[in-house]
C-alpha cells in the first residue's frame, strides 16, 4: 500500500490552503474528507478578513502576511476568490458610550474611526438609526471562502495532491507506523495532521489523544441572491462571542462529558451580502459539549431575526433558511499548531476561531518548518497544544 509524505485529515479552508502548501514543498499528500457536500465552517462562513485586528507583534504580522497573500491569490490560483475590501462597521447599543467602545479597540493595528448615528446611516441606509448609539468602521477585507477552498483543493490536485471522500475513525501512531483508519480502509503515512476544525477534539478524542481544542455550535440564517442592497459589512461593536469562548474554554473537564451546556448561547447580530447577491445573517453561538446535539432550528430562527430586525429591520424578513456547524476554538484566540505530544508523527492545524486571514500564511510557514526551515512563529505556537 502507498504511504504518503502526509495525510491531512480535513478539507475545509484550512485543510486545503495547509494541503495545498504541503505539496507545493514537494511532500506526497492525501486530503481526507468526510463530507462530499461540504456542510463545514468554511461553507457558512461570513468570508471577513480582519486584516486591520492584530493586536499582539506576532497576530499584526500574520494580518499582515495574509492580506499581502490574499492580493495576489487569485492569480496563483487561477481562480476568482472574491477578494475585495469594504468598509466593516461595527455597531454600537444605544445604551453604550460610543467612546468607550471606541477604546476598546485602541490596541489594534488599525483602530477603526468612530462615527455618529447620522454618519453610520449615511454609510448604511439599511440601518435602524433608531436603534444605534453610533457605530465603528474600518476597511476590511472579504472573499468568498468556499469558492476559495474549492480553489485551494483544485490547485493542490494539479499539483499532483490526492483527495478522497470518507470518515477518519482511529489514527495509527504505532512505533514504525503512522496513518489513520477509516469507514473505507486504512491509510499510511508519515505523518498527520489534523484540520477538523470543530470536530478535531472529539476525533483525536476517539483515539485516546486529549488536546485543549473547544467548539461552538454556531447558527445563521442564509438568504438567496436578493435586490436589496447592504452596502457595508454590519457586526456589533462587542462581539460576545469571544466573552463565550473565553468563559467555556476555562471548564476543560466539562468538555469530558457528553451533552454539557456550562454557559448560556448567544447572539452576536451582523450581516453581509455576497457579491452574488445572496445574505448571510446571524450568528449564534452555542456551547455544546456533544459534536451532534441536535438544535431546535424554528426556536433559533426566530431568535436570529428578532435581532437582525433591530439593527437591519429590511433584511429581518428576507426569504432564507438556518444552517448550523461546529467553529472550532482555542483558549487564547490562537490557533492550536504543532505536533501533539505522545503521539509519533501526529500534527494539529486546528482552533481558528477567526481564521481565514491568517490561515494562509501560517499554511505557508507550516510547511516551510516541517521541510526544516526554522519558523519563530509556528514555534511559539507550537505551545498552545501543550495548553501553555
Amino acid at each position: 500500500m502507498k504511504t504518503y509524505d502526509w495525510i491531512v485529515v480535513g478539507a475545509g479552508f484550512t485543510g486545503a490552503a495547509l494541503a495545498y502548501e504541503l505539496v507545493k514543498k514537494g511532500f506526497s499528500v492525501l486530503l481526507l474528507e468526510q463530507d462530499a457536500h461540504f456542510q463545514n465552517a468554511t461553507r457558512y462562513s461570513y468570508g471577513g478578513l480582519a486584516f486591520w485586528s492584530g493586536n499582539t507583534p506576532v497576530t499584526r504580522q500574520l494580518c499582515d502576511e495574509g492580506i499581502a497573500r490574499y492580493r495576489i491569490l487569485s492569480q496563483e490560483l487561477d481562480a476568482n476568490i472574491e477578494f475585495r475590501e469594504l468598509d466593516l462597521l461595527l455597531t454600537i447599543p444605544i445604551d453604550t458610550d460610543p467612546k468607550t467602545a471606541a477604546a476598546s479597540y485602541a490596541h489594534f493595528a488599525t483602530p477603526p474611526k468612530l462615527l455618529s448615528v447620522d454618519e453610520a446611516f449615511e454609510m448604511e441606509p439599511l440601518l435602524n438609526r433608531e436603534a444605534i448609539g453610533g457605530a465603528l468602521t474600518v476597511k476590511h477585507g472579504h472573499i468568498n471562502p468556499q469558492k476559495t477552498a474549492q480553489f485551494y483543493i483544485q490547485a493542490f490536485l494539479i499539483a499532483g495532491g490526492e483527495m478522497e471522500f470518507t470518515q477518519v475513525q482511529n489514527f495509527i501512531t504505532q512505533k514504525a507506523l503512522t496513518g489513520v483508519q477509516t469507514t473505507t480502509t486504512t491509510y499510511h503515512s508519515t505523518n498527520v495532521v489534523v484540520c477538523a476544525g470543530g470536530l478535531s477534539r472529539n476525533l483525536l478524542k476517539a483515539s485516546g489523544i486529549s488536546i485543549p481544542l473547544y467548539f461552538t455550535h454556531a447558527e445563521m440564517i442564509e438568504t438567496p441572491p436578493v435586490e436589496i442592497n447592504l452596502r457595508t459589512l454590519v457586526m456589533p461593536a462587542n462581539l460576545q462571542r469571544f466573552q463565550l469562548e473565553a468563559e467555556s474554554s476555562k471548564m476543560d473537564e466539562v468538555w469530558e462529558e457528553q451533552e454539557q451546556e456550562p454557559v448560556a448561547p448567544i447572539l452576536d447580530a451582523g450581516a453581509i451580502q455576497f457579491l452574488d447577491g445572496s445574505l448571510r445573517l446571524g450568528q449564534i453561538s452555542r456551547i455544546i459539549t456533544d459534536p451532534s446535539a441536535k438544535v431546535d432550528s424554528r426556536v433559533s430562527e426566530r431568535w436570529l431575526r428578532q435581532s437582525i430586525e433591530k439593527i437591519l429591520p429590511a433584511l429581518a424578513n428576507l426569504p432564507g433558511t438556518w444552517h448550523h456547524c461546529l467553529v472550532a476554538f482555542s483558549s487564547n484566540h490562537l490557533p492550536v499548531i504543532g505536533a501533539i505530544p505522545g503521539c509519533q508523527s501526529i500534527y494539529i492545524f486546528s482552533g481558528f476561531s477567526n481564521p481565514l486571514v491568517i490561515v494562509p500564511p501560517l499554511a505557508q510557514r507550516f510547511a516551510n518548518w516541517v521541510s526544516g526551515q526554522e519558523d519563530e512563529i509556528i514555534s511559539q505556537l507550537c505551545g498552545s497544544v501543550l495548553g501553555v
